[in-house]
């Protein structure tokens, strides 16, 4: 009941922050979607409703200035963060079923840049 409330309210904020001008980092790529049909699927229904969205304050797919900082903490950290959630990053991403391996393949996709190891 509570990841359903806080759903609720993260759609609702990112709806009503939406409302007015747009914002768009020339970097990112808010159409982007990677390649392979499952990863892209997990994207569209659990990553880019935040990652995608300015108005979300999460880091931009494809804006890898943004990425940077994070990708510097290193997969461990990233993966953690994924799976724990970290500030309004929720645990697990909205993805429940996703694999370490998705977790971190869709971390490199949405930095556009190669994890450390």
């Amino acid at each position: 009941m509570r990841a359903l409330r806080f759903t609720f309210l993260m759609v609702l904020s990112m709806a009503l922050l939406g409302c007015g001008d747009e914002v768009k980092s020339p970097a990112t790529h808010s159409s982007a979607s990677p390649a392979d049909p499952a990863l892209a699927q997990i994207y569209s229904n659990s990553c880019q409703l935040c990652h995608a969205n300015p108005a979300a304050n999460a880091p931009l797919t494809g804006d890898r200035k943004a990425w940077e900082p994070r990708i510097q903490q290193g997969a461990d950290t990233l993966l953690d963060h994924a799976i724990n959630g970290y500030n309004a990053m929720p645990p697990m991403g909205q993805c429940v079923e996703c694999t370490e391996d998705q977790f971190l393949q869709l971390i490199g996709f949405m930095a556009d840049q190669p994890l450390p190891q």
